[in-house]
């Protein structure tokens, strides 16, 4: 039970902080309540115009394919703390994994996936 002491102090620092944001929010924020402030844009101001119709998604690829290659990178911090311990298997497998992650890019590259026409 004792291995959990550093989880249960992190949880319960976390819900603290969670809380004490709350509370800050609730007595420092504040509190204009009408008809323009409700609106969930345009930061307080009556807004120039509705905007309804089509939005482009390229944006949201663009994010996606950023998250997807991020992610993916991370893995090369852990094994550049163990690259002496895992030797020439070690290199080639990374090799292999990045192959993948460049052939990846360069796919979204030619698709043109991060062009903004």
């Amino acid at each position: 039970m004792e291995h959990y002491f550093g989880l249960a102090l992190m949880a319960v620092a976390a819900a603290t902080t969670a809380a004490g944001m709350l509370a800050l929010h609730r007595w420092l924020g504040p509190r204009i309540s009408n008809r323009v402030h409700d609106m969930p844009f345009e930061c307080g101001n009556d807004p120039a115009r509705i905007v309804r119709g089509r939005f482009g998604v390229k944006f949201f690829l663009v994010a996606l394919l950023f998250v997807l290659f991020d992610i993916e990178l991370i893995f090369l911090f852990p094994w550049a703390v163990i690259y002496r311990e895992l030797g020439w298997f070690g290199f080639a497998e990374m090799a292999v994994f990045l192959s993948v992650v460049v052939v990846g890019l360069v796919y979204s590259v030619r698709r043109g996936a991060l062009e903004w026409r």
